[in-house]
């Protein structure tokens, strides 16, 4: 398998897990949450990244909540399982499971907190690629594994049989470019490319999507990579600074938190303020419900011209 394995582009929300606040999955939400995707034309769905909290959830409901999505998306955009844990046997029992109900492909990023040296990583993903002999998108994700997927790692991995994506999450601009630069026609590169300086690599270099955090700006963020590929430069660059200023006004350095709390429960506020279900955060997560918080996320949201209040 390579990138031509698939037809994976454009915006993909990585989609929340709604959670009650008796701390059970919201599937009601859920299914409200994966309607409006679907009304605001995404390209394509991931679940149970670091967005929809993997790591709160037991192997059932991660079960659950991927067969719920893929069930309800009904093949009308492709649906990538994130199916990352500790060792590759089990990331296996999840993918194994979320192919047999339709999933598109499967997703993990280098095991947490074990910061596998180099021969590992490429053997944790080589075992996992032999297990479930499915489209596997790699997840560079340093912030929460402390490893850099790049150079010759990278390589390494994007030979192996099944990948076919990487979802590349780093915060060093420069280390993003050299690995969409080397690996652009092996394996879909998505990323950060709908900032101004992500906009600059993808004329240059090229990309395939971009996977972000729930979509705050709804039917634009689809938007913003069709009119890329319409050759629309003026409504991109608009799009890519207006991007810009969300950012800067929300999100940290690096974007693996917000401003005013964790990066989920930052992102469930903000939806709440947006009319859409997005239900509360599990521990170890804690919501945001300092009311001066709420209100400056609130006014960020209202100054980028962000719809409030949907119902």
């Amino acid at each position: 398998m390579d990138r031509s394995s698939v037809d994976w582009r454009g915006y993909w929300p990585a989609c929340p897990t709604p959670f009650k606040e008796n701390g059970d999955v919201d599937f009601d939400s859920l299914a409200e949450i994966v309607d409006w995707y679907l009304k605001e034309n995404m390209h394509g769905l991931f679940v149970l990244g670091t967005t929809g909290e993997w790591f709160s959830q037991n192997a059932e409901e991660r079960n659950a909540v991927a067969e719920a999505v893929i069930k309800q998306v009904g093949g009308r955009i492709p649906v990538v399982v994130g199916v990352t844990t500790f060792t590759a046997k089990d990331s296996a029992i999840l993918g194994e499971y979320a192919m047999s109900v339709g999933a598109s492909g499967i997703c993990s990023s280098a095991p947490a907190y074990a910061k596998t040296l180099p021969d590992e990583t490429v053997a944790y993903f080589q075992d996992l690629s032999r297990m479930v002999p499915a489209p596997l998108m790699i997840y560079n994700w340093p912030h929460g594994t402390n490893i850099e997927i790049e150079g010759d790692l990278a390589q390494r991995i994007a030979d192996l049989e099944c990948v076919v994506a990487i979802k590349d999450s780093t915060a060093n601009a420069e280390q993003f470019k050299a690995t969409t630069t080397s690996l652009i026609d092996q394996v879909r590169i998505f990323g950060n490319f709908m900032t101004t300086g992500g906009l600059d690599v993808l004329e240059e270099i090229g990309g395939d999507g971009t996977i972000g955090g729930g979509s705050i700006f709804g039917a634009a963020d689809p938007k913003f990579w069709e009119d890329f590929w319409a050759g629309d430069k003026a409504s991109v660059r608009e799009s890519a600074l207006a991007t810009d200023k969300l950012l800067s006004s929300l999100w940290g350095a690096g974007g693996w938190r917000g401003l005013y709390g964790s990066y989920q429960s930052q992102l469930k506020a903000i939806m709440n303020l947006m009319g859409l279900p997005g239900g509360t955060v599990r521990p170890p997560r804690l919501p945001l419900i300092d009311p001066i918080s709420l209100a400056k996320i609130e006014k960020a949201l209202i100054e980028s011209n962000v719809p409030l209040h949907r119902k």
